[in-house]
């Protein structure tokens, strides 16, 4: 069931009020569990890079990418209908195509799981996606502690757990598709699903899609578009 358009909260990262920002949070994750946020430190400038080399890899044809396909790390590229991410579906995958990318040292690791384009096709993928590796990762940390301070725990209290140590944060760029075959009509780029993890910190180039579902265990669900917001 479909209902209308979303007005999520918006959350300032660098507010001087830090406790209508922690107020602000704890009331979004009760309520929704989304919410949008400004001045995260992530330049529009990375965005735009980030989603130029996202577009182009996509562009490629699929047997070329799938010279990169998806390793046991679960780094590298997963072809549409590899994935169904609601196990319900009468269809025999979701539509999207992806990439994933882990943490990106600062020199070549000879065991690093990640895989990479050519170089020579590709020259700027593996620093964009390294610097937005580190922007999102830092950004990620500023909400955790807004998170933290919501549930009245120390400002660094999962960092100090070690909750983000791990190096177990992952870039996943994604690819929907605009037109679909007759026998997908009424599959999904992306079905119902929870994501796993802490936190997804989700930029959008502005295309519309998203869909939230607020109330899960509701029969009818309604699901609620989520308009993008610059910035």
């Amino acid at each position: 069931m479909a209902g209308g358009s979303l007005d999520l909260p918006v959350v300032d990262l660098a507010s001087p009020d830090l406790k209508s920002a922690v107020d602000a949070v704890r009331k979004a994750c009760v309520e929704s569990g989304f919410f949008y946020v400004t001045n995260h430190g992530i330049q529009d400038g990375l965005l735009e890079a980030l989603f130029a080399e996202s577009k182009k890899f996509f562009e490629l044809p699929l047997e070329e990418k799938m010279l990169l396909q998806r390793n046991s790390a679960h780094r590298g590229y997963t072809a549409p209908y590899a994935e169904k991410l609601d196990a319900s579906s009468e269809f025999q995958g979701d539509l999207k195509e992806s990439f994933y990318i882990g943490a990106v040292g600062d020199v070549d690791m000879p065991n690093d799981p990640n895989q990479w384009p050519p170089k020579e096709r590709f020259p700027s993928w593996k620093d964009t996606m390294k610097l937005y590796h580190a922007a999102a990762l830092a950004a990620g940390k500023r909400i955790l502690s807004l998170i933290a301070l919501s549930l009245d725990l120390e400002a660094e209290f999962f960092q100090n757990i070690g909750a983000v140590d791990c190096s177990s944060e992952v870039i996943r760029l994604l690819h929907y598709p605009g037109e679909v075959n007759e026998s997908d009509n009424g599959n999904y780029g992306a079905s119902a699903h929870s994501d796993y993890g802490m936190i997804t910190l989700l930029a959008t180039d502005g295309t519309p899609g998203l869909q939230i579902c607020r109330e899960k265990d509701r029969h009818p669900q309604l699901w609620e578009d989520v308009r993008h917001v610059d910035g």
